[in-house]
């Protein structure tokens, strides 16, 4: 950055300071010029899963590994919390000033969730870095996380995992890098759709790993299906891509990529009968100048 100062493309706007964990941190708003960038590999198109046993599975068959750094780090922090609460501290109706012990307890409690914090936005960084570097298009799930986290048994997992937070990270490197992002819909069965017939299973219980369909006898990991039906969601939906010769190629939309209801909401045949769900696609837009 100091660089960039020097050769007047970039411009200081405002700095913010701010002191969490036991640190102080200094948080700058810079005015940038940036360069037009390029993926690795522009046609290239990646289908990403998450999930909580791995933090994400890639179409090409990548598996990234959930680290649980909250979970790792749940030993340490009950430990300062216990600590903490049996130290003498603020009482607002009595009016008494908390201890230098107190004190001391709450700053380390306070850097444990700040290391599990650190440790995890500095794997989704390194992630969403990768991905956005090398694929030309990148395919997500819509995921409804405000519902999940209701499930007690899940919640902590789900919020360790930090989907929304890669979501919100591919937003922006994407653009960065000269990429899209595609969000798949919502209804969309990427786990119950089988990614070599298109077969549409009616139920899949969570605790089933392992995708077998009855229609052609595939049998594949779960998330890595899933991800390789995000990757073919683009060509599925109708868009625009490449082929593997390099071509273009359009193609038409199939039943299997439909919704996860089995509910027909219309007569079959005649013009209602023959809708077909379409895709949702979110727009992105590369600017010349970016503040970060």
């Amino acid at each position: 950055m100091s660089s960039c100062l020097q050769a007047g493309t970039a411009r200081i706007m405002s700095a913010t300071v701010r002191h969490t964990g036991g640190r102080w941190h200094v948080s700058f708003t810079v005015q940038v010029t940036r360069t037009i960038r390029t993926p690795a590999y522009p046609p290239r198109t990646v289908g990403v899963d998450v999930g909580i046993s791995n933090l994400a599975v890639l179409s090409t068959g990548q598996v990234v590994p959930n680290p649980r750094h909250l979970a790792a780090a749940a030993g340490r922090l009950r430990a300062a919390a216990r600590t903490m609460s049996r130290r003498q501290g603020p009482d607002r109706r009595t009016g008494r000033q908390p201890s230098r012990r107190w004190q001391q307890a709450k700053a380390r409690l306070a850097r444990a969730h700040a290391r599990v914090a650190n440790l995890r936005a500095d794997g989704l960084h390194k992630l969403t870095s990768s991905l956005a570097g090398t694929y030309g298009t990148i395919v997500v799930e819509d995921l409804n996380v405000a519902g999940m986290i209701r499930n007690r048994r899940l919640a902590r997992h789900i919020a360790d995992a930090g989907w929304a937070t890669l979501r919100r990270h591919l937003e922006y490197k994407t653009t960065w890098n000269g990429g899209r992002l595609i969000t798949a819909d919502r209804w969309f069965a990427s786990s119950k759709t089988c990614s070599s017939c298109g077969a549409v299973k009616p139920k899949l219980r969570l605790r089933e790993r392992t995708y077998t369909c009855e229609h052609c006898g595939l049998r594949l990991d779960r998330d890595l299906n899933a991800a390789i039906n995000l990757q073919q969601y683009v060509a599925r939906s109708g868009w625009e891509t490449l082929n593997g010769r390099g071509a273009d190629l359009k193609s038409t939309l199939v039943v299997a990529g439909g919704c996860e209801t089995t509910t027909p909401h219309h007569p079959p045949g005649g013009s209602d009968g023959d809708r077909r769900p379409t895709a949702t696609r979110v727009l992105t837009r590369a600017h010349s100048t970016a503040t970060a």
